[in-house]
């Protein structure tokens, strides 16, 4: 296939044992459960979708306001609402089967066993191609801390889905830590296919007229172009401490965006707020990033990589 006299660059990759079609994904929590957007862009043109988190039971989320646009950005404290892992199989995964969408479910729970019961409801149902384990949930039997703040529980969590299923196990981290590498290194250890960063940074809103806080949860995650930065560096030092695949998210809203990740060591990114702006962005990325790759003379996703 030549585009413009030029041929077109290999812009398929693997992610452990799942194959995708090309780089652009979309990030859980942005793209709902794929048929919210479905009249607006055609997902099966893009490498898959990562849909918004899964818990054993519905969750109701956060009090509102939920949403407040920042400089830049966007802080969401949606508290993780959602149908339900038996809803989900019953309701939701029919619609993505039907349309033959590439689907990666996000995963989260409270315990290192409901990940694990997650993990096992999902090993083996068809359209299910991989799971995103979303670590920066609560460890509320240690107290309330985010599983992916250390290390030892972030391994614990990734061997047990590991041990509960035999589909691609994508470990997304946090950026609030210390050391985003340690994470990282931990849950290759016990068996992550990939990893994927950043979630979001915790941020807060004051309304100053009512001297109260914004959000009805006080903190929320910060998204979009403000934090491209800190994940572009923190996809850096990851892609260079361990050997697995790293998917870049955090404010990518251009093909510019993408491939300045992909530069980094991503071997694929994940569209998010920018999705909420425009519907059509992640198409328009992908589009942006063969056109550059064809008039740089880059005839595969490897080539971008900075090597030094």
């Amino acid at each position: 296939m030549t585009k413009g006299g030029k041929k077109e660059p290999d812009i398929r990759l693997r992610l452990g044992q799942l194959s995708l079609e090309n780089p652009v994904l979309l990030a859980s929590g942005t793209c709902g459960y794929g048929n919210e957007l479905f009249d607006l862009v055609d997902l099966r043109n893009l490498g898959a979708i990562v849909v918004k988190g899964i818990s054993v039971e519905p969750r109701t989320g956060n009090p509102p306001p939920r949403i407040h646009e920042t400089p830049c950005g966007l802080l969401n404290a949606i508290g993780l609402e959602n149908v339900g892992i038996e809803r989900f199989k019953t309701e939701r995964l029919p619609w993505l089967q039907r349309h033959k969408i590439k689907t990666i479910v996000n995963i989260l729970g409270n315990s290192v066993s409901e990940y694990e019961k997650m993990a096992a409801c999902l090993d083996g149902l068809e359209g299910v191609h991989a799971l995103e384990v979303n670590i920066s949930c609560p460890n509320v039997k240690e107290g309330g801390a985010a599983f992916g703040i250390d290390p030892k529980t972030a391994a614990e969590v990734t061997t047990a889905v590991k041990r509960a299923c035999s589909l691609p196990v994508i470990v997304k981290l946090s950026p609030n830590v210390t050391d985003i590498c340690e994470i990282a290194t931990a849950v290759e250890g016990a068996g992550a296919d990939a990893v994927s960063l950043i979630n979001t940074l915790i941020g807060m809103a004051i309304d100053i007229r009512g001297r109260r806080p914004v959000l009805g949860n006080v903190f929320g995650g910060l998204s979009g172009p403000a934090i491209r930065p800190v994940a572009v560096r923190m996809v850096w030092q990851v892609a260079r401490t361990v050997s697995i695949p790293v998917i870049g998210i955090g404010g990518i809203s251009t093909y510019r965006d993408a491939v300045e990740f992909l530069m980094a060591g991503a071997s694929a990114i994940q569209v998010g707020t920018a999705t909420l702006v425009d519907p059509g962005a992640p198409e328009k990325i992908l589009h942006g990033l063969i056109d550059f790759m064809v008039r740089n003379n880059y005839s595969s996703l490897d080539e971008l990589i900075i090597r030094d």
